[in-house]
């Protein structure tokens, strides 16, 4: 519970944040979480997990904004393409990689996009930071964390976020600042009088 209390903490640091503007460049990236479907024993009762029929319908896609040395949002949507709405100020460059979902933002945007097929970076064009979150946050999900609920995923998305656009900052610091954004916060709206609701 103190672990959920300091991410919606952590949060709170974010509200109201605009990542990019006129000139910025932020890069733009979607990652699955949720929604695993263990594979039968026997190899011959094993289905295709990629297929639809197959799918729990739990899982969900964190979008991440992250502005060239600057900040980042996450959010958290049923898929890529319902995020087109969240991304980024006017005059900013959104990068993104080469998913059809990102298509629409070119008619808003002078976007640059990468095929990671043929590489990570090219013509000034990538979406490694976006990609190293992602990777930070699969690494917390497998090691640290074992499980992230749908219900607080965009919770964990923000606790991630917070710590890779802290990294570079004293451990000292991190917590002094953790401790007085949750001793600053009202009552938790997520978190307060759990114990009491009706099942």
């Amino acid at each position: 519970m103190l672990s959920h209390k300091l991410r919606e903490a952590m949060a709170e640091e974010m509200r109201g944040r605009v990542v990019g503007g006129e000139g910025k460049v932020a890069e733009v990236d979607a990652a699955y979480f949720g929604g695993y479907i263990k594979p039968a024993n026997l190899a011959s009762e094993r289905v295709d997990r990629r297929l639809s029929r197959y799918q729990t319908g739990k899982r969900r896609a964190v979008v991440i904004v992250r502005e060239r040395g600057g900040n980042s949002v996450p959010a958290v949507f049923p898929n890529e393409a319902s995020a087109l709405s969240f991304i980024v100020a006017k005059g900013t460059v959104p990068q993104a990689d080469d998913s059809t979902a990102w298509d629409a933002l070119h008619a808003r945007f002078e976007m640059k996009r990468i095929n990671h097929q043929e590489a990570y970076s090219l013509n000034g064009a990538c979406t490694n930071a976006a990609e190293e979150l992602f990777s930070r946050m699969h690494r917390a999900e497998v090691g640290h964390h074992h499980h992230i609920s749908g219900d607080y995923l965009l919770r964990y998305a923000q606790e991630s976020t917070w710590r890779e656009d802290n990294r570079r900052v004293p451990n000292g610091e991190q917590v002094s600042r953790l401790a007085g954004l949750a001793l600053r916060r009202d009552p938790s709206v997520d978190f307060s009088g759990y114990w009491q609701r009706s099942a």
